[in-house]
């Protein structure tokens, strides 16, 4: 098992089928650009977990906020559907805090859509807690 940040293009495309299954809005076709538009222009990246096919993939990036410092942020995790509840998710979670502590930052955060019940009984027995509500608009 190996759990890596993808650097080269092939990386990149690999990962797809398993974050699509997250983001289905995503086209296949301009994946590879966008994740390397996302890093360039706000440290991104893409962490996937290979056993010996990817299982897991993590899209994080590293922030701060004034209240609380630095922090690492994870905006996708997902696990392949008929993969899950084998622990990948969990190795996933560790890594990040690992990243997290070698990058200096204090916390680990995740943002998840209030329709995915499951995922959050999942956070919150791994030791993350509810401490915000996000809020959005859209502009158009």
């Amino acid at each position: 098992m190996q759990i890596a940040i993808a650097e080269t293009d092939q990386d990149i495309a690999d990962c797809y089928p398993v974050l699509s299954q997250l983001r289905p809005q995503l086209a296949q076709e301009q994946f590879v650009a966008q994740v390397r538009e996302l890093m360039r222009e706000h440290g991104y990246r893409l962490v996937y977990l290979k056993d010996p096919q990817i299982k897991s993939v993590m899209g994080i990036r590293t922030g701060a906020w004034l209240h609380r410092g630095k922090y690492v942020e994870i905006e996708d995790l997902v696990t392949c559907q008929d993969q899950r509840s084998q622990g990948y998710g969990v190795q996933m979670l560790n890594w990040a805090k690992a990243y997290a502590k070698a990058n200096g930052c204090s916390q680990v955060r995740l943002v998840s859509g209030v329709a995915r019940e499951r995922a959050h009984q999942f956070y919150q027995q791994h030791g993350m807690t509810f401490e915000a509500k996000y809020f959005s608009i859209d502009i158009e």
